[in-house]
């Protein structure tokens, strides 16, 4: 459909003649559009804050630790402390197959950490190097444990961010200092940044891993293990796999294995789960109710070009009397139409997006973003695309309507 240059003129003289009604028929299309993309931006930031609580960590692991029993078992009262063993780690990788990584670890809580005249209360981890398959670390200064750490007996260990920033508050590298944690000294090889809040004895950032062997011979703790971290196979599940885990470790420790509670397992499977539905059910209500308020907009856009329609019954009668054809007509309200509905909702667009933008500058922290309260340049062509689309829909009632004025009912009108 073409149209000229004066034909532009009278379509914005027509919305000016009927600014007011012109303004909340826009105001509807606005507040439609930026309900949908205020509400995609901020689901996704959401999304992101929460997924930090588990950077970095693995999705299909099992955490095993034991706690007192609650069922007697083999002649054992309920209530009997037990623990784990290195034992445990040989028996689950030669029994069971379907388990990929097992890494144990110890942790002694509330240790006092020192360089020079800064002091820090951390928790103190031995893991093995293959830990990080399961909690992925965020290196910022130096490496994390490795081979030959364990291998050497090497006394070296990693500060957690907030260790770190406590006892080197001006900042700099602090890879090879030596830091004393309660009666032993230790060399820094790197500072580990990973945030997130999944406490597995001590969050992260809060710190100081180093090989479990240290652990073992500073606080003389034998071949004992606080709990062991598991990851199965791609395309196995860790519910499934359970029983199974329970039975081989309880039998070998004189533990019921429907004794749950003294066999604890915790499966990080079934967390990130539940934060996938919850997050696949905020999207769909998210574009039901943007998408619902951008049709009631289109609506109202729809009415206002029918009583416009309806004012100029003479006018468009007299055109068509003196050779407008009805492509004219048609070309001209549905352009109406379409530049109500675009004007309107690309304010909406940038209004949002401005919007979106103050949370996400809110939530950095150390020159760093916690999460990106932004839709991408698809969903916001998505979203023109859409208004285009319903700003046509919006003009052919009207458009209709026009073309179907004839010259001598226009003229009777009058």
């Amino acid at each position: 459909m073409r149209i000229d240059f004066d034909a532009y003129r009278e379509i914005l003289d027509t919305i000016t003649r009927n600014k007011g009604r012109s303004f909340l028929t826009g105001f509807g299309v606005f507040w439609g559009i930026f309900m949908l993309v205020a509400l995609i931006g901020g689901g996704k930031g959401l999304k992101e804050l929460l997924s930090n609580n588990f950077e970095g960590f693995a999705t299909n692991c099992a955490i095993i630790f034991p706690q007192a029993t609650t069922k007697p078992y083999q002649g054992f009262r309920k209530g009997r402390v037990w623990g784990m063993t290195y034992s445990d780690i040989d028996r689950l990788k030669s029994q069971v197959p379907e388990v990929d990584v097992v890494s144990p670890m110890l942790a002694v809580w509330g240790a006092s950490v020192k360089f020079n005249d800064k002091v820090s209360v951390c928790s103190f981890k031995g893991i093995l190097p293959n830990y990080t398959q399961i909690e992925a670390p965020k290196i910022y200064y130096g490496r994390f444990i490795n081979e030959m750490d364990v291998a050497q007996g090497r006394k070296v260990c990693v500060l957690g961010k907030k260790v770190y920033k406590t006892l080197f508050p001006g900042g700099g590298d602090p890879c090879g200092q030596r830091v004393r944690i309660d009666s032993a000294y230790y060399q820094v090889v790197g500072v580990n940044y990973s945030s997130g809040n999944m406490n597995i004895n001590g969050r992260a950032e809060e710190s100081v891993t180093v090989p479990i062997t240290l652990v073992q011979q500073a606080y003389n703790r034998g071949d004992s293990i606080d709990l062991m971290c598991m990851t199965m196979r791609r395309g196995l599940h860790v519910s499934k796999l359970a029983p199974k885990l329970r039975e081989i470790i309880g039998r070998a420790h004189s533990v019921s294995p429907d004794d749950e509670k003294a066999i604890t397992i915790i499966n990080t499977e079934v967390m990130f789960g539940m934060m996938d539905s919850l997050f696949s059910g905020v999207n769909f209500l998210i574009w039901l109710v943007g998408i619902g308020t951008l049709f009631a907009g289109a609506i109202g856009v729809s009415n206002i070009m029918m009583v416009t329609v309806r004012e100029r019954t003479t006018e468009i009668g007299i055109r068509r009397a003196i050779g407008a054809t009805p492509a004219m007509i048609l070309s001209q309200i549905i352009s109406e139409s379409i530049i109500l509905t675009t004007v309107a909702g690309m304010s909406g667009i940038i209004f949002a997006v401005a919007i979106l933008e103050m949370l996400e500058v809110g939530n950095t922290t150390d020159g760093i973003v916690a999460a990106h309260f932004q839709v991408d340049f698809w969903t916001a062509f998505g979203a023109v695309a859409l208004l285009s689309v319903l700003g046509v829909l919006a003009g052919l009632a009207p458009a209709a309507r026009a073309m179907s004025i004839k010259p001598v009912d226009a003229m009777r009108d009058e």
